[in-house]
């Protein structure tokens, strides 16, 4: 505890010094990345630069994840050639939305996130709690590659980025095309860019409260 005792109270006077600053997002940010936000299905040629991608990056894995596991893995699909191969696995209708969409970023997960714990959680060896057990891994990487993927949408609106995820394609065609030699698996799809708005219809109904919730 006491090599921690620095670190510690670091963590907590930072974590105090932000409520200080800031107590909660104001209206019109909430609005930006969830409550008026769309997805979007039609781009304009507008590109999104790789510093960008970086500082998106940045955002995103900040993102708490179990034992700071950390199992997404980002591959940004921009170029023509990298895109005919991402089209092999497309159903027909996603097609023409990936191709418009200045980068389609496959979200994916590194089964073998596990490895890498002595980095990312240096206190304590976790690794034989997934050490030989493939299915406890899966799940631990595909529940949290999930959580990755929600903070890298929000993130990008927060930046000023738009948003259109899919999941009309086949997960073991993307894996086979770009994940043969690092094992990854594929999560799902997104389409991130600046938007066409002249594509979106009506806003779809969301479920009430009372309808979803329960306080006990």
């Amino acid at each position: 505890m006491t090599a921690f005792a620095d670190p510690r109270e670091q963590a907590q006077a930072a974590v105090r010094s932000l409520r200080q600053r800031i107590g909660a997002l104001d209206a019109a940010s909430i609005d930006l990345i969830l409550r008026d936000a769309r997805s979007h299905y039609a781009w304009t040629d507008r590109e999104v630069p790789d510093a960008l991608l970086r500082e998106l990056h940045d955002i995103t894995i900040a993102g708490p994840t179990s034992m700071n596991t950390l199992p997404a893995r980002f591959v940004h699909v921009r170029s023509a050639a990298a895109k005919d191969r991402l089209a092999k696995a497309l159903k027909d209708k996603n097609i023409a939305k990936m191709r418009q969409a200045p980068v389609t970023t496959i979200i994916a997960y590194d089964p073998a996130f596990w490895t890498r714990l002595p980095e990312t959680f240096p206190h304590e060896d976790r690794r034989p709690l997934f050490q030989g057990k493939r299915e406890h891994c899966d799940l631990t990487a595909l529940r949290n590659s999930s959580l990755q993927g929600a903070y890298f949408m929000i993130a990008a609106r927060a930046l000023g980025l738009d948003v259109g995820a899919m999941s009309g394609f086949s997960n073991a065609t993307v894996d086979a095309e770009f994940f043969s030699e690092t094992g990854w698996k594929s999560n799902f799809l997104c389409n991130i860019g600046y938007a066409d708005e002249s594509a979106l219809f009506g806003k779809l109904p969301r479920l009430a409260f009372d309808e979803v919730c329960t306080v006990i």
